[in-house]
């Protein structure tokens, strides 16, 4: 497998006030080229440290990463003409068109002019390119900044939670674009909380938390590989379903009037129950998610759901 990124045993350490935090512990990952790759985790799991450290915004303690065979940061210069990254909040001229916005930009990295109407066009701005900066939904904005890292044509474009704060419509738009993008044959490693969300657009898929790699691979291997067939049973009487499928060595959960029960063949839960007089009325597969892949695969790291996670961490933070 050609492979667009790699790190090994990387590892970061951030003091603070006397204080120790670990960001990144041990993590080795490697981001095929072409295609969209997700880096999954929960705010504060070191998605933005590994991100910087790529980048040579900060360094690592121990460990090495590579971007297309180069050692960074020690080679960045040999490569970084092949990255394009959004890290932080892109800063434009409110008052500037958006073509007049990446004309000064173009410049400034020595990109011919011609590549601006090409990138308006990839992220599908041509048509606003003489708006101005200040009139741009958040969406617009984000693109903008996707068309900006594409002027100088990289390889490689790595995205940090590129969704954040965004409407439902602003983040099909990106998400359309990184998807388009990937299927152009660069390769797009995109960092998120939001597992739905890469779910829709990621052909493969890092999953982090605490700083090292809980999985890695093809997001279908990873929905695959985890245990997590299910089947949501209707019966009349679930209290009684509940205890029958328990002596019968399954492990089923309570989800309202139905139960969710883990069963390579649903068949199995069916016989299980007509044996002692329980008919099925509703016998549907749950089709396994990223979602849920995470939070088996945390079951032990003491991580919480999503949703908590967001809510205790706030603000992305050291993510």
């Amino acid at each position: 497998m050609d492979v667009a990124v790699r790190t090994v045993n990387l590892r970061k350490t951030y003091w603070s006030r006397g204080s120790r935090r670990i960001a990144v512990r041990g993590l080795s990952m490697a981001v095929p080229v072409g295609g969209v790759h997700g880096f999954l985790g929960p705010n504060g799991s070191g998605k933005t440290t590994t991100i910087r450290m790529l980048l040579g915004l900060a360094r690592a303690d121990s460990g090495t990463a590579e971007v297309f065979g180069h050692e960074v940061p020690r080679a960045l210069p040999t490569v970084i003409d092949r990255v394009g990254a959004i890290v932080e909040s892109p800063k434009f001229f409110p008052a500037f068109t958006a073509r007049r916005n990446l004309g000064l930009l173009a410049g400034a990295i020595g990109a011919p002019s011609s590549r601006i109407d090409e990138v308006l066009e990839a992220t599908h701005l041509r048509d606003r390119g003489s708006d101005r900066y200040a009139g741009f939904s958040l969406g617009m904005k984000q693109r903008l900044a996707i068309a900006a890292t594409l002027l100088k044509e990289p390889d490689l474009l790595i995205f940090d939670e590129p969704t954040n704060g965004l409407d439902p419509a602003g983040i099909r738009e990106v998400r359309d674009t990184m998807r388009s993008l990937g299927a152009q044959g660069r390769t797009v490693l995109v960092s998120s909380h939001i597992l739905a969300e890469v779910e829709q657009v990621a052909d493969t898929v890092s999953i982090i938390g605490h700083g090292r790699m809980l999985a890695e691979g093809r997001v279908a291997d990873i929905l695959g590989g985890n245990g997590l067939a299910q089947v949501r049973v209707g019966v009349s009487s679930p209290e009684r379903a509940e205890q029958v499928l328990r002596d019968a060595g399954f492990d089923p959960t309570r989800e309202g009037q139905h139960l969710l029960v883990g069963a390579e063949d649903p068949s199995a839960v069916t016989r299980a129950l007509a044996g002692q007089g329980l008919y099925v009325s509703e016998l549907v597969p749950v089709r396994p998610d990223l979602e849920s892949a995470f939070l088996a695969l945390t079951a032990d790291e003491g991580l919480g759901s999503p949703a908590d996670r967001s809510a205790r961490d706030g603000s992305r933070g050291a993510a």
